[in-house]
């Protein structure tokens, strides 16, 4: 059965409680925000701090949230509930909702599965007459819950719209499936013909997709090197994401992974391109998310700008800028540890080519390698 906006909201069958008294049922007169979330789901998170404000801000007003962990990764349920239980404990000791835990299955049938929720973190909001009011992302919670609470959410053209456009996007990952399973397959066996086949079947009908036009830029580019079609290409990607006006820093980021991530090779782009492409965007996200600001994930977005000021011979700034992403993991909002030593690892990497140094930073040291001859010809050139 279909769960939507305006459902019923389904039962709470879940294996354990880690925080709060145990619920049974979703009480009549309340709101709820019924949360699904894992400690390894970096937005899950991210999220949670934001959460926590909403519970205290609404706690008069009828307002309850239980998350749910239903996603975990272990090799026993025992083992799940127990990592869970001390994850929480370690970054979030004055947690203030309900936490469940569930192996089983059951609250992803119930919840995700009927509501074509393939991802997390997915919020369920019910309104006080049992029934669903929303699905999707939190970030929008702080619009949408003041609306649920006054019970005006639900006849309002805005949720309507905000439904319209998830069961679009629903029927848009039903699209996409088949042609995963052609790409899949292609990809491994790196058969870049008949991968570039499904990709330009997924982007007729999902034009603006941006796994699709990634993929399509990394197989053009890196894996045929067609430049006469790939760099025309390239072009409108960068455009395209610098014009983007919601989930900007993600496009204009994938782009610049294209043809600045120390990890590609791209010695056989035409420079004059490439760097000017690279400013661009560098500058662009610099400017979404400069130095000196207190934006998050300066970890993940200034790894390609670096790389760029680098080859460009601006060593001094790449310096700066590594610095100031490995800094962030220490203040940004909690970050997996897998996650985090990820990220430290790969700047510090960069630091050390950067500086012909070690690099260390919470421990860890890393040992500049040799930089490539592409590398070195863009600085010296």
């Amino acid at each position: 059965m279909e769960l939507r906006m305006g459902s019923p909201a389904p039962a709470l069958k879940v294996e354990n409680w880690l925080r709060g008294e145990p619920l049974t049922s979703l009480r009549p007169g309340k709101v709820y925000l019924v949360e699904f979330w894992a400690t390894w789901c970096r937005p899950c998170v991210h999220a949670m701090p934001h959460l926590i404000e909403l519970q205290e801000k609404y706690k008069d007003s009828g307002f309850e949230i239980i998350g749910v962990a239903a996603c975990e990764k272990a090799a026993t349920a025992d083992e799940a509930r127990t990592n869970v239980d001390a994850w929480l404990t370690e970054k979030f000791p004055n947690l203030n909702y309900r936490t469940a835990f569930d192996c089983t299955g059951e609250m992803k049938k119930l919840w995700l599965e009927p509501s074509s929720s393939f991802g997390i973190p997915t919020s369920f909001v019910v309104d006080r007459d049992g029934h669903i009011a929303y699905i999707g992302h939190p970030a929008p919670l702080d619009d949408v819950l003041p609306k649920v609470l006054n019970s005006s959410w639900r006849s309002s053209y805005e949720a309507k719209a905000v439904d319209a456009k998830r069961i679009s996007r629903v029927r848009e990952s039903s699209l996409s499936q088949p042609i995963y399973a052609k790409l899949g397959p292609a990809m491994q066996d790196e058969d870049w013909a008949a991968a570039l086949l499904a990709i330009e079947e997924g982007l007729a009908v999902m034009p603006d997709s941006f796994d699709f036009r990634r993929v399509h830029a990394d197989i053009l580019l890196h894996k045929l090197r067609d430049i006469k079609t790939g760099l025309p290409l390239m072009r409108e990607l960068v455009e395209d994401a610098i014009n983007k006006k919601f989930e900007a820093m993600s496009w204009v980021v994938m782009a610049l992974n294209q043809l600045f991530h120390p990890t590609i090779d791209n010695s056989h782009l035409p420079h004059d391109d490439r760097f000017a492409m690279g400013k661009e965007l560098s500058e662009q996200i610099l400017e979404l998310n400069p130095p000196q600001g207190d934006g998050d994930f300066k970890f993940g977005c200034y790894f390609p700008v670096a790389q760029y000021y680098y080859e460009s011979g601006n060593k001094d700034r790449a310096i700066e800028l590594i610095e100031v992403a490995i800094k962030s993991l220490d203040h940004s909002e909690p970050v997996p540890d897998q996650t985090k030593q990820r990220y430290l690892t790969s700047l510090l990497q960069a630091l050390a080519n950067y500086t012909g140094e070690p690099a260390c930073h919470a421990g860890l040291c890393v040992a500049p390698q040799n930089k490539t001859s592409e590398t070195q010809n863009a600085v010296t050139s």
